[in-house]
């Protein structure tokens, strides 16, 4: 599924104060910039509902690849633990099986041993079959604006200065780029401190 740009040719246009900027040309630097930001937060930062991944378990705490997560009436979150090859299937209950910490669920406490939050019965308190199924919606309906403002500020780069310039001149007019915007379409150190809260843990989640 194609997720959608981080911002709007609307926005961009506003942004660069250009009206005449090209529909092709903006919707194109927007789906590059939205690529590069998903690609450094492993994040998919859009809305999107009912999506269904396997984790590898066999831990107190399933981590969620993807957030912030988004749990209501329309948005049911469904977890399913599976047994090895067997092709048994145990449904996992909110508050009764597991709690939910943010993007964490929890099976239960590792000591002691007396809560019933452990399944199959062979395995110890509180931990997690091999392989959990879970279908959950995540992300954001409406794009943060510190995202948003890096993808603008991406977008507007590579429109500005596609060949990756350091200087050009026209006429009498000389304009020197700096080593941040060089790198054009390129995260700079301040975008990546502030995607810092976004991004995922490489080795936050096993996904099976």
């Amino acid at each position: 599924m194609a997720l959608p740009p981080l911002a709007t040719v609307e926005d961009l246009r506003a942004y660069m104060q250009a009206s005449a900027l090209p529909e092709d040309t903006a919707a194109l630097a927007l789906r590059l910039a939205s690529a590069a930001i998903r690609r450094h937060t492993r994040q998919d930062i859009s809305f999107v509902a009912d999506d269904t991944i396997t984790i590898m378990g066999g831990e107190r705490v399933l981590k969620l690849p993807q957030r912030p997560l988004v749990v209501d009436v329309d948005h049911p979150l469904t977890v399913v633990e599976l047994v090895d090859a067997s092709g048994l299937e145990r449904l996992a209950l909110e508050e009764k099986d597991f709690l939910r910490h943010g993007a964490e669920l929890h099976r239960g406490e590792a000591w002691p041993r007396t809560r019933l939050m452990g399944w199959p019965r062979n395995r110890p308190h509180g931990i997690w079959a091999d392989r959990v199924r879970v279908t959950y919606s995540h992300g954001y309906e409406e794009i943060p604006d510190e995202i948003a403002g890096i993808c603008l500020d991406l977008a507007s780069a590579s429109i500005t200065n596609p060949r990756r310039l350091r200087s050009e001149s026209a006429g009498a007019t000389s304009v020197t780029y700096t080593v941040e915007t060089f790198g054009t379409g390129s995260l700079t150190s301040d975008h990546r401190e502030l995607l810092r809260s976004f991004a995922r843990s490489t080795q936050s989640v096993r996904l099976s």
